[in-house]
Formats: structure tokens, C-alpha cells, sequence
């Protein structure tokens, strides 16, 4: 999907190919086959390397999934922006939550590997020095001190400077495992001693192979982190999937011979694969070293082990304080862990966000088996989405490819899952931690940011067409039709609220069930009505539908069919706003059609087009608005618009919360009008008066109103206060407005008390509007 704002060029695109790659190498190589290698193992047997194989198969199938939603979107993210794109908000939430957390896992596995290594090294040190290790080093304390230190350094480290996988200890670790492998191969040929004892290939059968691929596909995921930083890359389009492909490749291209030589050298005298890997799950690969090289092997793996261990960690926060920044920016975390850092563009509020919650996850995570087993299951999950997303995003043809292909993201996508399942089963508290992050996950997000991040998605979708088209969308506005008048002011608003290419407007038009003797009156009626409503459509370049019906009762019938048709928006036009000629009708209609309830108000000759100043007044707390999100979103996508969003306080407001205000406003500017939005702050005890005056500079107003719903859930939905008929500039360049309900509820309507004595009815409902919504911020 070439061109538009998706995709449009990210600041900061510092990585080329190498630091790109660096990133997955990082990720990748060492610290995955160090921790778990043993434990594969013990698993499997010598399958244990098929393992490893099979997992690079199911690998590069997903890096190949990556690649081609990386071509379509080449943002920051990587598989959360694929389900943001794809599928939808609340599905993005979920995937983002869960990279998060496997990164922060990934980065507990690598912090506890980090620190046993160390620990190995000092045991050694001691060793060789002629005194017996000191008891606390086989602390589970000491570990914990260890890991929490080498998560402080390297947060203190990506605070200061953006950095994927460590230039240094990435290619000084590929350096060292090429010259254990390269040792070991001689000693294998040198050796003439007894080899081990022998064991079945397959030890532990099927359900052992699938254990240890369980168990190691952390070992080979890393490539999954650099589409996860693709607006940090340059060219992310090529250089991303190469950067993959290789990071892949090298990691195969170490693990493969490493295991190889292990088996063939490394294995102590008198024991089986098996039973070494159940002694030294852990630091396996340490023993065999030492076995084939003595005292030099053993410090080889050990400086490979604590670079991995280093280099992996580093990486993994570097990538989930960027998954953080990008959720953040989506308002679906908190705002501060988006800020970036205004001299290094660092997001020091993800970072630190990342870090702390690793380091409050390391005491209750603390096997390393477990981390890695709990990392993988998630990072399978997230996976398996990827090829998902690919096919559908193929099946819509919004990415590139030919449609035969859809089979290979299906078989990676089923190997992800199945292996994930089965993950869940052997190690169930893999799959604990896995369900008791999700269900804080919904929780936080229903009831912290599911407001604002749906307000800001639809804003997003209703500017950029192509995001409908990506998500199977095919939107439909209907529009009933009963005064030709009117015709020109709706088809203008239904063009607008219409996505190009994807959206349909079908126009509808009730017969009211006559006696016969009135059968020919209507009929033509409905013809007049209809050939100025076409007329009027196609003179403004929209080309919908129309579906003529009879019913008794016209407002059933418009129910009936928004029901069947299933309808995204219902447009009304009215002459008058009143309760007592259109509320019951108002109440029983929004009660029962799951659709965005749009009524308009405006004078004839008026058309959207032109409204170039709107108004959107707001209040309390919070502010967004997924309807009016939507509204205006579709209404920046076809002209220039200056959008003011109000706010009224009162006189006796301190300057500090004025200002608090102001700047959370920016913020709703920002996310739902960028660059054509603006805010205007009125002190004032009187917001009616002031909102009121304000609408006359306008040519249209968009006010909330709080409404309660049947189920009593609260709603905000969006209301357009027409002013057309009374207004002082005349019938000419009058303002206009929209009542915009949301899905069913309560309408509440103002009582005769409530309004002052000669204002006219339009105004009326503008206060009765602003009283009950958010214009006071009362509730």
C-alpha cells in the first residue's frame, strides 16, 4: 500500500541494514541456545536439533509474513500496527499488550541467564584462585541482584542513547561461538576416547520433539523485534525483511554446528545427551565446552554466554520501550511513555516503563526454563496473528502478492498455534502467566483507555479510506428521504460521512401505507422525491443506492431496514427538533438500531462544503468522542476545515488547572483534528451564554450530551445544534448543525422550566444540550 499518510516516512530512521540486522542478532544469537540448550535436551535427545531446525522452518515462514506486512506498513510496531491496520483497535490493544510483555519475559530470561553465568564465572574465579566459592553465590537472592543490576545498567544506557542489540557484544559473540564451534569440530576429529552412551534420536517421542521446540523457540524469535522498530530504520521496506532474513540465517548458521559439535564432543565420558542435559539444564553448553577444550573452552563460552545474555537483554528492552511509545501514541497507554526526549528522541517514559516491569516480574519469575517457556508461548501467539493479518490483509488486497500464496501464512499460523497450545499444556504456568496478563490487560484498557484510543482510531479511519478497505469494512450510511427540499444539505453530509471506494449510501424512501384512495397521490410524490434526490446526488458526485418500501408506520420501517441492512450510520434530516413532534420517535428509533443516529439541520441551499469553521465545544472529564472523532475525521478527509475546541471555565479556576486543561485539550486537538485543530480556553460562569455566542461565528457546532442508555450505561454522544433558521446573518451563509446520538439510549428532552422566556426553539435545544452535557462538565 504505497503512498498516504500509513505509511508516510517516520522522524528519527537512524539504522541501516547492519545495526538493523544487529538488532535480531542480538535478539537471536546465544542467550536462547546457552539457557535452554540443556533442557532441549533433556527433552528430546538428540531430536533436540531437529527441534532447533523445525523452529528456523516455522521462523522464516514468519519472518516471510513480517516482510510482507512491513512492505504494506513500515511503522514502528511490527505486529501491533499489522492487527491496528488489519483487524481493529481493541485487537491491537490486545497483540501490543502481549509483544510488550514477551519482550519484558524475553528481557527476564536474559537478565536470570545473564546473572547465572556470572555466577558460574565467579564460582571459577574462586576456584582457580585456591578458595572454596563463598555460600551466597548459590543464593536466589544473588541472582536476583545480579539480573536487576544488569537491567539497571542497560535502561540508564538506552535512556542515554538509542541502541538496538549492542554493536559490541552482538558481533564479539558471533566471533566467539564461530571459535567454539570452530574448536570443537578439531577436537571431535582429534578425539580417539570413547564417545558417549548412545541414545534414541527421538527420546521422548513426538510429545519430546514438540517440548523442546516449546522450550527454544525464544531461541530463534528475535527477528520478530526489528519490524517492531521499522520507523527507526531507513528504507524499512527493504532493509527490515533482509534484516530479518539474515539475523535468521546467522543464528541457524551458529545453533546448528554448536549443538552438532556438543553431541559429538562435548558429551561427558559414561553419559547420554539425555542425562547430561537433565544435570546441567542451565550451563549445558558450558560443561561440553569445558570437555572438549578444558580450562580455555569453559572461559570461551562464558564471555559468549555474558554477551549474549547482555546483548539479548538490551535488545529486548530496547524493542518493548518502543512497542510502549507506539501504544502510547495510540492513547491505549498512558501519554508520558510517548514523550520522547527533545535532545536524544529517546522515549524515556517507555523505557523506564519496560524496565520496571521487569524488574517487578524477576522475583516471581525466577527459572529461567519457565521465562523461556512463558516468552515463547506468548511471542507463538502474537506469531500466529502476524499470518492472520497477512491473510487477510491479502484476501482484501491491500498488500502486494499473488492469492495462492494464502497458503503459507495459513500453515505458519496453524505451527504457531499448535505449538503454542501444546507450550500451554506441558508448562502450565507459562500459560498462567500468559492468561493473568491478558485479563489485567482488558481491565486496564476498559477502564482506562478504551475511550480515548477508539476516539483516536476513529479519527484515523475515517480520514484515511484505505484503513476501511484493510479491515473488510464496507460502511453504509442510510439515508431516508421525505422532503426533496432538504435533499441537498443530506446528500452533502452523506457524502461526507461516506469512505471513498469502500463506504455505499443507500437512500430510502417510505411510502406511508395509504387507503386506496390515496395510493396515485403518493406514488408521485415518492417519484418527485426521488428524481431530486438522485438528481441532487449525482450532481455532487455520489452514487447510491435507493430502496423504495411501504409501511405503516415510517419510523419502524427505517428501523427495520438500518437493522437489516446493517447500517454503520442513520442520517435524519428534520425541520424541527422538539419533543413533543419528534422525541418519543427519537427515543424509540436510537433504542433500537445499533448505528450512529446523525440529525441534521440546516436550510436547503446549505451544504458541508461549506463549513470551514466547525465548533466543538467540550467539557469535564473525558473529553473524546468516538463519534465526533469519526465526524470530523470524514469531514478533514475532503476539505480544508479549522476545527476550535472549546472549553468554558469558571472565573474562579486556578491558573495551574487552567493550564492543565488546556494542554489535555491540545492533546484531543491533536488526536482528532492534527494540524487543523485548534483550542480556545473562555473564563466564564455562564458556558450557555458563552457557547451560544461562539456558535454564531460557526458554520457548524458539534456538542456532547451525556445520555443514559436502557442497560444504564453511560454514554457521550455527539450533538450538532443547528441554529440555521434564527441566525442573524441570514438565510445566506447561516451555520449549521447535526445531532448526532449514539447507539441506543435514553434521550433526555428539556422540560418547558428549563427554557428562557423568548429564545427561540433551535436555541433551546443548544442550552439544553450544553446544560446536560459536557458544556458544564456536569454529569
Amino acid at each position: 500500500m504505497d503512498g498516504g499518510p500509513l505509511d508516510a516516512p517516520e522522524s528519527n530512521r537512524k539504522l541501516g541494514l547492519f545495526r538493523a540486522t544487529l538488532v535480531g542478532v542480538g535478539a537471536i544469537v546465544g542467550g536462547g541456545v546457552l539457557a535452554l540448550a540443556g533442557t532441549a535436551f533433556a527433552s528430546a535427545g538428540l531430536a533436540a536439533i531437529l527441534a532447533f531446525v523445525l523452529n528456523g522452518v516455522i521462523a522464516f515462514a514468519t519472518a516471510r509474513s513480517f516482510a510482507v506486512m512491513t512492505r504494506a506498513y513500515p511503522q514502528s510496531g511490527g505486529s501491533y500496527v499489522f492487527a491496528k491496520m488489519i483487524l481493529s483497535v481493541r485487537s491491537a490493544f490486545a497483540v501490543g499488550w502481549m509483544v510488550w510483555f514477551a519482550g519484558i519475559v524475553a528481557g527476564v530470561l536474559y537478565a536470570l541467564g545473564f546473572a547465572v553465568y556470572a555466577l558460574i564465572i565467579a564460582r571459577e574465579a574462586f576456584l582457580l584462585a585456591g578458595t572454596e566459592p563463598p555460600a551466597w553465590l548459590a543464593f536466589n537472592t544473588t541472582v536476583l541482584a545480579l539480573a536487576a543490576s544488569a537491567t539497571c545498567f542497560y535502561t540508564l544506557l538506552l535512556l542515554r542513547r538509542a541502541a538496538g542489540g549492542g554493536t559490541l557484544e552482538s558481533v564479539g559473540k558471533v566471533v566467539v561461538f564461530l571459535m567454539i564451534i570452530g574448536f570443537g569440530i578439531w577436537a571431535a576429529l582429534a578425539a580417539d576416547t570413547p564417545g558417549p552412551q548412545p541414545s534414541p534420536f527421538f527420546h521422548g517421542g513426538a510429545a519430546g520433539l514438540l517440548e523442546a521446540m516449546g522450550f527454544t523457540f525464544i531461541a530463534v524469535q528475535g527477528f520478530g523485534l526489528i519490524p517492531a522498530v521499522s520507523g527507526e530504520i531507513r528504507d524499512a521496506r527493504r532493509t527490515v525483511p533482509r534484516a530479518m532474513y539474515l539475523a535468521l540465517a546467522i543464528a541457524l548458521a551458529i545453533y546448528i554446528p554448536l549443538l552438532v559439535v556438543v553431541v559429538l564432543a562435548g558429551i561427558s565420558e559414561g553419559e547420554s545427551v539425555v542425562s547430561m542435559g537433565e544435570r546441567h539444564r542451565d550451563d549445558l553448553i558450558v560443561v561440553a565446552a569445558r570437555n572438549f577444550l578444558g580450562a580455555p573452552g569453559f572461559w570461551l563460552v562464558a564471555v559468549a554466554a555474558l554477551l549474549s545474555m547482555l546483548s539479548a537483554l538490551q535488545a529486548n528492552l530496547f524493542v518493548a520501550s518502543r512497542i510502549a511509545q507506539k501504544m502510547a501514541q495510540d492513547r491505549m497507554l498512558p501519554w508520558g511513555l510517548a514523550k520522547l526526549n527533545q535532545e536524544r528522541g529517546i522515549p524515556a517514559g517507555g523505557v523506564l516503563a519496560s524496565a520496571v516491569l521487569l524488574l517487578a516480574i524477576l522475583p516471581v519469575m525466577s527459572d529461567v526454563a519457565s521465562a523461556g517457556a512463558a516468552a515463547g508461548l506468548i511471542f507463538l501467539v502474537t506469531y500466529a496473528l502476524v499470518h492472520w493479518t497477512e491473510f487477510l490483509a491479502r484476501r482484501r488486497g491491500t498488500v502486494e502478492g499473488r492469492l495462492r500464496l494464502n497458503v503459507l501464512p495459513v500453515l505458519g499460523g496453524l505451527a504457531c498455534v499448535g505449538l503454542a497450545v501444546f507450550q500451554g499444556v506441558v508448562v502450565p504456568q507459562a500459560g498462567v502467566i500468559t492468561v493473568v496478563w491478558m485479563a489485567i490487560g482488558v481491565g486496564i484498557y476498559v477502564t482506562l483507555f478504551a475511550r480515548r484510543a477508539e476516539a483516536l482510531d476513529a479519527a484515523d479511519v475515517a480520514r484515511n479510506p484505505l484503513r476501511s478497505q484493510a479491515r473488510g469494512e464496507n460502511p453504509l450510511v442510510l439515508l431516508p428521504i421525505a422532503n426533496p427540499a432538504s435533499a441537498n444539505a443530506l446528500v452533502s453530509v452523506a457524502h461526507a460521512l461516506t469512505p471513498p471506494m469502500v463506504g455505499r449510501v443507500l437512500l430510502l424512501f417510505v411510502i406511508r401505507k395509504p387507503d386506496l384512495e390515496g395510493t396515485a397521490e403518493a406514488l408521485n410524490g415518492t417519484r418527485e422525491v426521488l428524481g431530486q434526490t438522485l438528481e441532487a446526488a449525482l450532481g455532487q458526485a455520489l452514487y447510491p443506492e435507493a430502496l423504495t418500501t411501504v409501511a405503516a408506520d415510517p419510523w419502524a420501517e427505517i428501523a427495520r431496514v438500518a437493522r437489516t441492512r446493517d447500517c454503520q450510520s442513520l442520517l435524519l434530516g428534520m425541520s424541527k427538533l422538539t419533543e413533543t413532534e419528534h422525541g418519543e420517535h427519537l427515543e424509540t428509533l436510537m433504542s433500537s438500531v445499533d448505528a450512529d443516529v446523525v440529525v441534521l439541520r440546516a436550510q436547503p441551499e446549505w451544504q458541508v462544503a461549506s463549513a470551514k469553521t466547525i465548533l466543538v465545544p467540550v467539557g469535564g472529564g473525558g473529553v473524546q468522542d468516538e463519534l465526533r472523532a469519526r465526524m470530523l475525521g470524514s469531514l478533514s478527509r475532503e476539505a480544508q476545515r479549522e476545527v476550535i475546541y472549546l472549553r468554558v471555565i469558571d472565573t474562579d479556576v486556578s491558573d495551574p488547572d487552567a493550564l492543565k486543561i488546556e494542554e489535555e485539550l491540545e492533546r484531543v486537538a491533536m488526536s482528532e483534528a492534527p494540524g487543523f485543530g485548534r483550542v480556545r480556553i473562555i473564563r466564564s460562569n455562564n458556558a450557555i451564554e458563552q457557547v451560544a455566542k461562539q456558535c454564531e461565528q460557526a458554520d457548524l457546532t458539534i456538542i456532547g450530551v451525556q445520555r443514559i442508555g436502557k442497560s444504564k450505561e453511560t454514554l457521550r454522544p455527539l450533538r450538532h445544534a443547528d441554529r440555521a433558521e434564527n441566525h442573524p446573518r441570514g438565510n445566506a451563509d447561516q451555520p449549521a448543525g447535526v445531532a448526532w446520538p449514539s447507539r441506543p439510549c435514553r434521550a433526555h428532552w428539556p422540560s418547558a422550566n428549563a427554557r428562557r422566556a423568548g429564545s427561540p426553539p433551535v436555541l433551546h435545544r443548544l442550552e439544553a444540550d450544553a446544560t446536560a452535557g459536557p458544556g458544564n462538565g456536569k454529569r
